[in-house]
């Protein structure tokens, strides 16, 4: 059995999953996460691979394209609802589907757009199920104008607050809102002036220079890209002065507000306008609180949690800490928020109590199941959420009370159950998850399957590896059941499991620090009952890239020249590549960089070129990199600048001399050429560490002097190092010695702790403090405790030279506040905090109940108890551990084995006992424990486990080879894991060029060890594979090799020819006809073959030809030969010849074939005339040129 891991979503959306007349929204995520996906050639149920987004806003500028592809086997057809109803796509002509595809084009362009506004869903079917998309709500896009508006001016006393309406018209999606001025320039918002929310502008209070006429509210639509602008709002602030002049213009009035400004006021919370509040959130989604306060002078406002800190890292605040925002919501970040507004004149406080719901999510989404006929499976579907989701299956988009019966599965609330699965069982199940806020949806298909294995991991790959890192070599592999999966390495039929292998689940071979000896061949077998498969993959493990000489600190003059070495060491097989860098960034462009294979030069330096400069080198597996620094300075005619460390300071003071502080003075040392950098000061304290120097502090290179903070009852004595850019400088003599008083301890020891060791004590342990910490001598610790919520009052005694204490008598394992506290002579350090500790635990007192053993498989199994009540653990609870032994084999044989011990931490309810032997009696009980050991152990529960496929056969040999006969003998194997059901022999003949002839099986009953084959070929060479056989498949298979033996007559007749005299005459006297052959035909060749050509010339009468005869009036002869020389600069064919053409009238006879050449006026000169004319007369008309090899072959030819 496979599972893979399905389609999932969550709908923000309330409602149901059930759309339109029944129908099942199923919902994916844009990409899918699966374990194993079932290869495309076999057959499966549907599965939606791309989908629209649940709320698809439109542009109604652009078509409307509703994306629904699903694979599966056969290849699915689709339909589409509207608003619950079947959507008839061919009687719209303005709705297309794309072949092959649900996807869905809808051509607007000359319709409105909201004629297909609604809900959609697209559905997937085959013949093995129907998968369902998610509704997908169409809208048009909406961005609406702002209704028309007088907005009169808005006149505003001087340091009165102020709040200016935006109110943007609800466009679809909602608006971003901000505020600008007529040059479309941003206003500027401060603690003062801001931003709510809703888009409103919020003014604590107003100063004259708000006065504008431009304030202007615009919303921009995202999805349309468009801007509108609200009508501009007028503001005018007035001084007193000038409102009292104003309103006594227009009243008549001489007074008409006091003659004094504005005063100071509280702040007041504007918003919200409520003393408190509450805010629902859901689970995951963001919380927004807003608090907008007035006042005079501008409050300042803070937020805090009643009931705890807010979370770390999810927190942020907008608008000047007027808005809080919180990502990610948990349930943790319910609780009371309270936002204080500030001034100096004092403070108001707003209370938001915020709950927080959740939609379902998931626990456990239930995944794609491929079972093989007759196997068992599960679905599960877990979901939370607040309220509790209500999970409700499907089948194939219907109700499954609805869907066919099936008598393999059995539904029980968020599981369905297969048992004994049948062929013909496939189908897609839907599980819904729903409450209040949203819902979940999934498919999740069974496809049953009987495919023996196919490996998915391409053959013969190449992993190659650093030294000393990870190595994984894939073996991904499909098959139904499921293949199990075993690796070799090289010729070794051991199966690679244990250190240093780990086994994967999914097949991958995991080797955690791959070395050199891990290199070579592995292969990778995939088995099943239906058949087996094995894949070969290599590893190469190749030695780290190192840098050997790295770069080194230069120091170089203006306009010398810097070099930077780097040497790598790598692995021979991988070729680096070199990089450098400056400051972390390419080098300049520029010829003054010069790289070589292991350096860097830089020519004619300048001050530019300072910096840190790396040698990056790279393989195509690894890095390594080195860095130093390049400073340049001013050359100089003076011999070179000799730089050291600096000369210790001089002349130690102390003056300024408190309790607990004194000023210490010096003077510098020579610097030699390197400015001083920093001076570090150490102390000695002679009365508890002498000769011992400590660093105390460091002050800058341009200070003499340093204030230095003393501990009490300490005697001082202090020294001082200077550093420059080489290093430090000798210590300085110490200053006189400073005595500081004795006093109370400063602090408390650190590191307190309550444990136990026993069931009845308490150690109380702590860090104690050194002698510089104790400010005084007769340092002591009081050591402090009481029983949390038990006692009230303490309990305390006081030790020295001690950094513990145990407190006897205690109950076992109950919770103590504990304190320790320093005193000396002088007094005590201050109250310390108390810290929790625990007293000593004692055994479990009982055991386990209710375990069950749940038999998965031959060799897995599942233990069930129930948790013991927590008062009887008497400790802190670690977990459970399970003790299980075999206690013999169902075979009859006895195998009794050591019991082993699994240990599940935690509460934990049940456990896998992976690694069983099949076919046997086991024992197992389950014991709880603690920090002090294990309780009882449960009442024993015995379980057998199934037949398995037996191990390989103990050995195999081969005996008594005959002519045509050899003996088989084997063993059977050492864990039969059930009853034998007999072995099965294959074998098949070798031969000399080691290729494998057929091969034959042969079946042999299971009580046999030795079988004779007869009628075997003599002199023969066979391999055998041999393996055992249970009710449950077939083992391991072993091989062997054996050769019949030859038949001794005819071993004796057969002589080695080749060393026979007769047969070496003969071969000779055929060699020497063959050459005779060769010289007659060649000379035959040189001789013959030779005509006139002057007939053909006439009977052509070629004008072109007619000037190139000689007196006479015909052309001499020449031989046949030259027809089979190749042009100049042409190719000779492969084979060695010349082919010429059928007709004796060929072109080549004439001048104009293939061996032709021309003048460089383009006249053609025939082979025949291609001799100067002396040649001709002094040769006569017989070529002159020695005869080709090549030639005279292909006469021979």
């Amino acid at each position: 059995m496979r599972d893979t891991f399905t389609d999932t979503s969550a709908m923000e959306r309330k409602g149901n999953c059930l759309p339109y007349k029944g129908a099942l929204l199923v919902v994916f995520l844009g990409h899918m996460i699966t374990a194993l996906e079932v290869p495309l050639d076999l057959p499966q149920p549907p599965t939606i691979t791309q989908q629209s987004l649940k709320d698809y806003i439109i542009d109604p500028r652009e078509n409307i394209v509703i994306h629904c592809e699903a694979k599966g086997k056969p290849h699915p057809s689709f339909s589409w609802t509207r608003n619950g109803t079947h959507f008839d796509i061919d009687k719209d002509s303005k709705v297309i589907m794309k072949p092959n595809s649900g996807t869905l084009v809808i051509d607007i362009s000359g319709e409105k757009a909201e004629v297909y506004e609604g809900v959609y869903q697209c559905t997937a079917r085959n013949e093995h199920g129907t998968a369902v998309s998610n509704n997908i709500v169409i809208r048009q896009s909406r961005s609406p104008l702002w209704s028309k508006e007088r907005i009169e001016p808005i006149l505003v006393q001087e340091g009165m607050p102020l709040v200016l309406l935006c109110r943007p018209p609800a466009g679809l999606p909602p608006p971003i809102i901000f505020w600008m001025d007529n040059n479309f320039q941003r206003l500027p918002q401060s603690s003062r002036v801001s931003q709510a929310l809703n888009g409103d502008l919020y003014f604590s209070n107003v100063l004259p220079e708000d006065t504008r006429n431009d304030y202007i509210c615009y919303a921009r639509f995202p999805h349309t890209q468009t801007i509108q602008q609200k009508q501009p709002i007028s503001v005018r602030v007035l001084s007193m002065d000038s409102i009292n002049e104003t309103m006594a213009a227009l009243l008549n009035d001489t007074d008409f507000f006091s003659d004094t400004p504005a005063t100071e006021r509280r702040p007041t919370i504007l918003v919200p306008s409520v003393p408190s509040s509450t805010k629902m959130v859901l689970r995951g989604e963001v919380l927004e609180l807003e608090c907008i306060a007035e006042g005079l002078p501008t409050p300042e406002v803070f937020w805090s949690k009643e009931s705890g800190d807010l979370p770390s890292g999810r927190t942020t605040f907008r608008s000047f800490q007027k808005t809080l925002r919180i990502t990610g919501v948990t349930e943790a970040d319910a609780g009371d928020y309270r936002c204080t507004a500030r001034n100096h004149l004092g403070s108001v406080h707003h209370i938001v109590t915020v709950t927080v719901k959740a939609a379902p999510y998931w626990i456990s989404a239930p995944r794609n199941l491929i079972l093989a006929p007759k196997e068992n499976g599960v679905l599960i579907c877990r979901a939370s959420g607040n309220p509790k989701p209500v999970i409700t299956w499907y089948m194939n988009g219907i109700p499954i009370e609805n869907a066919p019966k099936d008598p393999s599965r059995k539904v029980e609330d968020d599981s369905i159950i297969f048992s004994d699965i049948q062929t013909g069982s496939s189908a897609v199940y839907q599980c819904n998850a729903s409450n209040e806020y949203g819902y979940l949806l999934a498919n999740a298909f069974v496809n049953v399957l009987a495919e023996p294995p196919r490996l998915l991991t391409p053959p013969n790959k190449v992993y190659q590896v650093i030294r000393n890192s990870p190595a994984l070599l894939d073996c991904a592999a499909f098959g139904s059941p499921t293949p199990n999966i075993t690796w070799f390495k090289d010729s070794q039929t051991s199966i690679l499991d244990g250190d240093p292998y780990v086994l994967h689940e999914n097949g991958t071979l995991e080797i955690h620090v791959a070395q050199s000896m891990n290199s070579g061949k592995y292969t990778c077998v995939a088995m099943n009952s239906l058949g087996k498969k094995e894949n070969h993959v290599y590893l190469e493990v190749k030695e780290p890239t190192r840098i050997l000489k790295q770069p080194e600190y230069q120091v170089v003059q203006r306009n010398g020249m810097a070099m930077f070495e780097c040497k790598v060491k790598h692995d021979p097989t991988l070729v680096p590549t070199m990089t450098w860098l400056k400051d972390s960034g390419e080098l300049p462009d520029d010829e003054r960089f010069v790289v070589d294979s292991e350096s860097l030069t830089i020519k004619d330096v300048t001050e530019r070129d300072e910096g840190t400069y790396t040698c990056v080198m790279n393989t195509t597996l690894d890095q390594d990199s080195a860095s130093a620094v390049l400073t340049v300075i001013e050359p100089t005619p003076t011999p070179a600048i000799v730089y050291e460390q600096p000369d210790p300071p001089t002349d130690l003071e102390l003056t300024e001399e408190q309790a607990r502080s004194i000023q210490l003075t010096w003077i510098p040392g020579d610097e030699h050429n390197s400015p001083i950098e920093k001076f570090l000061i150490q102390y000695e304290d002679a009365l508890h560490q002498p000769s011992v120097w400590h660093n105390l502090t460091e002050v800058p290179g341009t200070k003499t002097y340093a204030h230095l903070k003393l501990s009490p009852y300490v005697h001082y004595s202090f020294r001082v190092r200077a550093v420059n850019s080489v290093g430090y400088s000798q210590p300085s003599y110490p200053s006189r010695q400073y005595k500081t008083d004795p006093a109370a301890p400063d602090e408390n020891p650190s590191k307190v702790e309550g444990f136990g060791t026993e069931h009845n004590n308490l150690v109380i342990s702590w860090m104690p403090l050194t002698g510089l910490q104790s400010n005084g001598p007769g340092l002591q610790y009081k050591v402090i405790w009481r029983q949390q919520d038990v006692d009230k009052d303490w309990t305390s005694v006081t030790v020295a030279n001690v950094s513990k204490f145990v407190v006897s008598g205690t109950p076992t394992f109950v919770p103590y506040e504990v304190k320790v506290q320093a005193v000396n002579d002088y007094g005590s350090a201050p109250e310390p905090e108390a810290v929790i500790g625990y007293s000593g635990e004692d055994l479990p007192m009982v055991a386990p109940d209710s375990v069950q053993v749940l038999v998965q498989n031959s060799t897995l199994a599942e233990v069930h108890w129930e948790p013991v009540p927590p008062a009887t653990v008497r400790g802190r609870l670690k977990g459970y551990k399970v003790y299980y032994w075999k206690e013999k084999s169902l075979n009859k044989q006895n195998h009794h084995e050591e019991q082993q011990v699994l240990t599940f931490s935690g509460n934990k309810t049940h456990g896998m006992l992976p690694g069983l032997h099949p076919y046997s009696l086991y024992t197992a009980n389950v014991r709880v424990f603690n920090g002090k050991g294990e309780g009882p152990p449960s009442s024993n529960q015995q379980f057998e486990t199934p037949e398995g496929v037996p191990g390989p056969p103990a050995f195999l040999k081969i005996t008594n080879p005959n002519l045509d006969s050899l003996t088989l003998e084997w063993g059977p194997p050492l864990d039969r894991n059930g009853r034998l059901t007999g072995y099965t022999l294959k074998y098949q003949p070798i031969n000399n060029t080691n290729e494998l002839g057929p091969i034959e099986v042969v079946a042999l009953p299971a009580n046999e060890t030795n079988f004779t084959l007869l009628n075997l070929k003599y002199s023969t060479r066979y391999k055998f594979y041999f393996n055992a056989n249970t009710i449950k498949g077939s083992g391991p298979i072993i091989t062997e090799e054996a050769v019949t033996i030859m038949d001794e007559a005819m071993a004796s007749r057969q002589v080695d020819i080749a060393t026979q005299g007769w047969f070496i005459g003969l071969m000779c006297a055929i060699a020497l006809l063959i050459l005779v052959l060769l010289i007659v035909c060649f000379i035959k060749r040189n001789k013959g073959g030779k005509y006139p050509v002057k007939e053909k010339e006439d009977a052509h009468a070629d004008p072109e030809i007619q000037p190139m005869k000689e007196d006479d009036g015909t052309f001499g002869e020449y031989s046949d030969t030259e027809d089979h020389k190749p042009l100049q600069g042409s190719r000779t064919p492969s084979n060695g010849t010349v082919k010429k053409d059928d007709s004796d009238d060929s072109l080549v006879d004439y001048g104009e074939g293939g061996d032709g050449q021309f003048n460089e006026d383009g006249s053609f000169i025939g082979q025949y005339s291609g001799k100067k004319e002396k040649d001709t007369a002094n040769e006569g008309n017989e070529s002159s040129e020695a005869p080709s090899p090549v030639n005279a072959m292909n006469s021979f030819v």
